[in-house]
């Protein structure tokens, strides 16, 4: 008599040797999308200093063995989680748009940065980062590093190449950046602070993002700076 034994993948998944099939392992996307759920969740519940691999992987439904095949660490998966949600609001833009007029091109690249606000879950933590980042400095430097310095970079590199154009003038891409980055998207500390703030309307967050946009190219275009 042979003695079957069901054997698990690691992420809830069964297998048999006996051929039966359990379910479907699942896609790279679904599985790191998973993960970060996971890790929202276990945050905006219990703060910073609880969340282990150990929580995120149970919340995710998979073994902490699996999660540490993918992240060598919680650190490097704070980091993975923080770019993830930095390139669903601002990447570079695409080839088809560098065709566009330089406030269109502003438009696109800045687009989901003004129109997507931060989630509860997601402003929580936010809000354990604040509260422990001077105990976990290497994290609060990653959190920043793929964050807002991250967008920055990528519409200072838009702002250089439109100078090179001659489409603006700017001394410095880094700064005017900064400015722009400010000028369009809501600051976090208003729903951090504010017990009563509200998320912007589509509506007022469109008007907010066309002004912030003239007002910056009012600024800098060439004929805005007479000789």
């Amino acid at each position: 008599m042979v003695e079957r034994t069901d054997m698990t993948n690691g992420e809830g998944a069964t297998t048999a040797p006996s051929g039966r099939r359990g379910r479907p392992p699942l896609d790279p996307e679904t599985r790191e999308a998973r993960i970060f759920d996971a890790l929202e969740q276990v945050v905006s519940e219990d703060g910073l200093r609880m969340t282990t691999m150990s929580r995120i992987a149970r919340a995710a439904g998979m073994s902490k063995r699996t999660l540490y095949t993918l992240y060598v660490g919680r650190d490097a998966l704070f980091e993975a989680w923080v770019r993830r949600v930095r390139a669903s609001f601002v990447r570079p833009l695409p080839a088809e748009a560098r065709t566009l007029p330089l406030a269109e091109r502003l438009r696109v690249l800045l687009w989901h940065e003004a129109r997507h606000c931060l989630s509860d879950r997601r402003l929580a933590v936010l809000r354990a980062m604040i509260a422990e980042a001077p105990g976990h400095p290497d994290l609060a430097r990653a959190f920043c590093r793929e964050g807002f310095l991250a967008v920055r970079g990528i519409v200072a590199d838009e702002l250089r190449l439109a100078a090179q154009a001659g489409d603006i003038m700017i001394g410095d891409a880094d700064t005017a950046a900064t400015i722009l980055v400010d000028m369009v998207y809501q600051s976090p500390l208003d729903r951090l602070l504010n017990p009563d703030a509200t998320y912007p309307d589509t509506e007022h967050t469109d008007q907010r993002l066309s002004m912030a946009i003239a007002i910056f190219l009012q600024g800098t275009i060439p004929d805005a700076h007479p000789q």
